[in-house]
């Protein structure tokens, strides 16, 4: 298949931007929002965003360990902290609504290690990296395009 080159209407993809600035700011945290960013494009099986965000994530000097060990975040053992793990989970129960709601717990959890506002922005993250992941994925946009 080949990419399908237009993306977004630019007025649209400007909201979006929008939002995923907003989001990763609010959060106070880039490596932690790439982490986040990262895991829910894994999920969404989107090249693109894994390609730019791997990129991203490594500029703010997010280990590679935690980068090589993502996929598997819940059974990695000591390299992910419990605030990374929180925010890991959230990202989970958000990206996959497999019960149609975000569990409790999951929420419960992440309010344990983040304050109603970066909660909030945590959360506005997870659904700006969704809405991109499905536009890419959508479009069938293959890695490689983006330059810092």
């Amino acid at each position: 298949m080949t990419a399908r080159t237009r993306l977004l209407d630019p007025e649209v993809a400007r909201a979006l931007s929008g939002l995923s600035a907003t989001a990763k700011q609010g959060l106070g945290d880039p490596a932690l929002a790439e982490l986040v960013v990262i895991r829910a494009s894994q999920l969404n099986h989107c090249a693109f965003c894994l390609d730019m965000h791997l990129a991203i994530a490594r500029r703010h000097g997010v280990p590679e360990r935690q980068l090589d060990l993502l996929a598997a975040w819940e059974e990695a053992g000591d390299v992910f902290d419990e605030r990374e793990r929180a925010a890991l989970a959230l990202t989970e129960a958000v990206t996959v609504l497999t019960e149609g709601f975000v569990p409790d717990e999951v929420y419960e959890r992440a309010a344990q290690h983040f304050d109603d506002v970066r909660l909030a922005h945590l959360i506005g993250l997870v659904v700006a990296i969704n809405n991109w992941n499905r536009v890419m994925v959508s479009r069938r946009i293959p890695p490689g395009g983006y330059t810092p």
